[in-house]
């Protein structure tokens, strides 16, 4: 006797799934408010119409919320793209924290497509609004049936103490054509592949890519950040349109990569998507069961979406549904994809009750991330913020790091010689034990703080020493948008005929930055093309930019081969010292010393050194002196004795003496030493 599954489908799994043994699709589909729903089968050559149309029985159809069907092969077999339409409630029935957007008329993306099709005539336009969009919609991919991947013995990989995150855009890393990568590569998952030999000269170790979720190609957001789906790779970023290959060519980026000994992190955007407020398109989860994917403004018929991320919309991860969807695409990523980790967008809001107020407690979808057996060892980064606060959420054990941004607000301040940061830049370096406190019932580490100088959200390391102004674009115009309060343009405001010493000095200031960053004890991150001073031409937020502006300008890397090998040997250094990246705060290890005699905390220092000791790292001893004072300062290195310290940093000299390779050190005879102004000194003990 067959189960009756094999006619009426199975609520599990939701999507689109291959049954082999019976040579049939099996789709399911979430949708509380639903009355009535219809599947679309369409073939290669019309998309408007459909080749295969399937509708819903509310009594053979439906368990509970879930709506499902059992599809034979040979029903479709001409068959590509698939949606559905859905009907229901009008908007305002059963208001409250329900609030419908049904439209009978609209074709919708199945949430858990594994590949999006976009046919020539999608139009954003068509999604606005009500009525037909027919032709005009992304429709899903039939891909499971032939869902075959050679991964080649591949497995997830997980760095230690030797863990560098480099943050890249998939596009911006190579489609400049001075990105000397294959032509048809360029701007594509397969350009990441082609730039690999790059990535481990460099050394790093981790690529955090910025969203590869596919997103709305019309919407203008390069970034990436307003997903249209949290299971397909965006299409624009594959060789081959014209087949499922998204898939199987991120995948080919992922085993190349894991070949190099390179981990692969996602940023992740499940905080909200691309359908934005009531004025945005209906592309999927509005049309399917907007209250249920959304979180509602109780009440507000004007603005029923609530808005906690300052782009239209919040998804609704008090709603087991949209938790099951996160787990769900979570799990695909790291199990179909293989990928190491995530980093989780403004990751604050996902702990927001229906209600819109904060769980702080136990927020659902963490502790549910927390107990799953395959996400549970994955790296787990969140972002702390949202579009109402900043805040220092308590993330569950040790799974979760964190960006840090006071680390990144410090060094920022502090190089720029701002007054009153001694006492902050001790506590960044040391590891931030005030957000990662290892008393008995916390038990954080100093590695699950990811310290960064510059990040995509705002301006380059470059820019953060030559713009005092942001200028930003609007509108095709390039606006002077006002002041940014941690940057100083050394002098000279922008990149056009700088002086000689203006560069030379802003030069150093990347040094001071790139030292900083890799002295401090936790996880260091930096992003593409700082190692060779990238410039947005002091545009602080170029989310909307798919141009010059932000594409990696390959050509700097040559002009500016004396910073590349200051981070290339910074790395280095970094991995083969560690006492700099050890499981433990520093602790006793560690001597606080000022210029010269006990660390000076007034308001108006700006200078401070630190012995720390090696031996329980079977490492070496490291003196530190740091002056972001604008005069040269004469330290006392007030450990050891003389003859037994060799330096290996000094900021304020130029390439090659900047920093030294192994066997190159430099002996000092005295026990003092003039560190020159705004400068970074680092010495070994032999």
């Amino acid at each position: 006797m067959s189960n009756w599954t094999d006619i009426d489908g199975s609520p599990n799994p939701l999507g689109c799934t291959w049954v082999a043994a019976e040579d049939a699709y099996n789709f399911a589909l979430y949708s509380k408010y639903a009355t009535s729903v219809t599947l679309l089968f369409y073939a290669d050559g019309n998309p408007q119409t459909p080749t295969y149309t399937f509708h819903f029985d509310v009594w053979k159809n439906r368990c509970a919320r879930v709506w499902h069907c059992r599809i034979p092969a040979s029903n479709v077999s001409n068959a590509k793209y698939y949606a559905y339409r859905v009907d229901g409630p009008a908007p305002g029935v059963g208001f409250g924290y329900d609030w419908h957007q049904f439209d009978a008329d609209k074709i919708l993306l199945d949430p858990y497509a594994q590949a999006v099709y976009f046919p020539q005539g999608f139009d954003r336009g068509a999604a606005l609004g009500s009525g037909k969009n027919d032709g005009k919609a992304p429709l899903g991919r039939i891909c499971v049936s032939r869902d075959d991947f050679d991964w080649a013995n591949d497995a997830p990989l997980r760095h230690g103490s030797d863990l560098v995150i480099y943050e890249m855009h998939v596009k911006g890393f190579t489609v400049n054509p001075n990105s000397v990568v294959n032509s048809a590569h360029r701007g594509k998952f397969a350009g990441v592949i082609d730039k690999i030999p790059y990535l481990t000269d460099l050394g790093v170790t981790a690529v955090e890519l910025m969203p590869v979720h596919q997103f709305d190609p019309s919407e203008g957001n390069y970034w990436g950040y307003m997903t249209l789906n949290f299971f397909a790779p965006h299409h624009m970023y594959a060789c081959g349109i014209d087949a499922c290959e998204q898939k199987k060519e991120f995948r080919e980026m992922v085993r190349a990569l894991h070949a190099a000994g390179i981990e692969v992190i996602l940023d992740v955007v499940y905080n909200h998507t691309t359908e934005g407020d009531l004025s945005g398109p209906n592309y999927s989860f509005k049309g399917f069961d907007s209250s249920s994917y959304y979180m509602i403004n109780k009440d507000n018929w004007q603005a029923p979406y609530a808005n906690f991320t300052g782009t239209g919309n919040t998804f609704l991860a008090a709603n087991q549904a949209v938790r099951r969807l996160v787990l769900d695409s979570l799990r695909y990523w790291v199990e179909a994809m293989h990928v190491d980790g995530f980093r989780f967008d403004l990751a604050s809001v996902l702990t927001r009750n229906v209600d819109g107020s904060l769980n702080t407690d136990d927020p659902p979808l963490f502790s549910q991330i927390a107990a799953d057996p395959v996400l549970n060892s994955v790296r787990l980064i969140a972002e702390q913020w949202d579009f109402d606060i900043y805040n220092n959420l308590r993330f569950p054990g040790q799974a979760w790091w964190l960006w840090n941004g006071k680390f990144r607000d410090a060094v920022q301040s502090f190089v720029k010689s701002d007054a009153g940061m001694v006492g902050e830049m001790m506590t960044r370096l040391y590891g931030s034990s005030d957000m990662f406190p290892d008393s008995l019932p916390d038990s954080y580490r100093p590695s699950q703080s990811v310290n960064y100088v510059v990040s995509h959200d705002g301006f380059t390391m470059y820019d953060l020493v030559s713009y005092n102004e942001k200028r930003n674009w609007s509108n095709g115009q390039n606006n002077t948008d006002g002041p940014n309060d941690r940057s100083w343009n050394c002098g000279w405001e922008g990149d056009d005929h700088v002086p000689n010493d203006v560069i030379d000095l802003r030069k150093k200031q990347i040094r001071n930055f790139c030292s900083l960053l890799f002295l401090s004890n936790g996880t260091p991150m930096f992003r593409m093309g700082d190692e060779f001073l990238q410039t947005q031409q002091g545009n602080n937020n170029p989310y909307n930019q798919d141009n010059s502006t932000v594409w990696l300008d390959w050509d700097r890397l040559q002009t500016n081969k004396d910073i590349y090998r200051f981070f290339k040997l910074w790395i280095d250094f970094r991995k083969r010292h560690a006492s700099l990246s050890r499981s433990t705060f520093w602790r006793p290890d560690v001597h606080w010393y000022g210029v010269n005699g006990a660390c000076d905390f007034s308001f108006e220092s700006r200078a401070f050194a630190y012995c720390l000791l090696g031996s329980s790292e079977g490492d070496c001893d490291l003196y530190v002196m740091v002056n972001a004072y604008w005069q040269p300062l004469t330290f006392q290195i007030q450990e050891g004795a003389s003859g037994t310290w060799w330096r290996v940093v000094d900021t304020a000299q130029a390439t090659p003496h900047d920093i030294v390779a192994p066997g190159e050190e430099i002996q000092t005879t005295a026990m003092q030493y003039a560190v020159q102004e705004r400068s970074v000194v680092v010495l070994i003990k032999k």
